[in-house]
């Protein structure tokens, strides 16, 4: 089984670095770009484009909404389904005035993500993990001031009244220690996705990199059923 990755906001494929390795024995990893689209729904369409005829796809955060819209438009090739520190919510106010801001920012000053953005992302004991926190940085650097502006303009339509519509197999998984995320949230994706299951993991935000065993532990699990 091919398994598409879907990163989150400003984060590239160093994001699965630490549990790609666990996910390898189940067949190539295709990674989404994260630098091409300019709405959610684009960078669905462009993934699909790139994926083979039957996958599983794993959704990160921003990349969870991506992987729900790939599951709704593509279900006869969407084999397994994981949604990652995500939500199913619409943008908040906040969010939206964020996206109005980026519309006209000039990104030849881009330096990166805040670190002190970054630190918050984390657990709150990782606060002060430098290493971590420069690993998330650079991903940041990589992508760019384009990229930023025009990911900052995503705008995150809700999909609650939607989710029923998911058939795939899936898997939520949230951090007990999530600062940006709630564990409401995923408690709201896995009831309204049919058979659903939800597990909560010790880490904040960031999982894949905060808590890489438990999570490689999980996927395994989930995507080996039936194999």
């Amino acid at each position: 089984m091919a398994l598409t990755l879907v990163p989150g906001f400003m984060l590239d494929r160093d994001l699965w670095t630490d549990v790609a390795p666990a996910l390898g024995r189940f067949g190539p990893l295709i990674h989404a770009d994260p630098a091409r689209a300019t709405t959610i729904a684009g960078m669905a369409r462009d993934t699909l484009q790139a994926a083979p005829a039957r996958f599983g796809v794993i959704g990160f955060s921003m990349g969870g909404y991506v992987a729900r819209e790939m599951a709704r438009g593509a279900p006869d090739r969407v084999s397994r389904l994981v949604l990652i520190a995500t939500s199913a919510r619409g943008d908040s106010e906040l969010q939206a005035r964020r996206r109005a801001v980026a519309s006209t920012a000039d990104t030849s000053a881009f330096r990166g993500i805040a670190r002190r953005s970054i630190a918050q992302s984390l657990a709150p004991e990782r606060e002060e993990d430098e290493a971590l926190i420069g690993r998330i940085h650079a991903m940041s650097l990589r992508l760019g001031g384009e990229t930023f502006r025009w990911q900052a303009m995503f705008r995150r339509e809700g999909d609650l009244d939607r989710l029923s519509s998911i058939t795939c197999p899936t898997l939520v998984v949230a951090g007990d220690r999530d600062r940006l995320r709630s564990i409401e949230e995923a408690e709201e994706m896995a009831a309204g996705i049919p058979g659903a299951r939800l597990e909560i993991l010790p880490s904040g935000h960031m999982i894949p990199m905060e808590a890489p065993g438990p999570l490689a532990e999980l996927l395994a699990d989930f995507l080996g059923e039936g194999m």
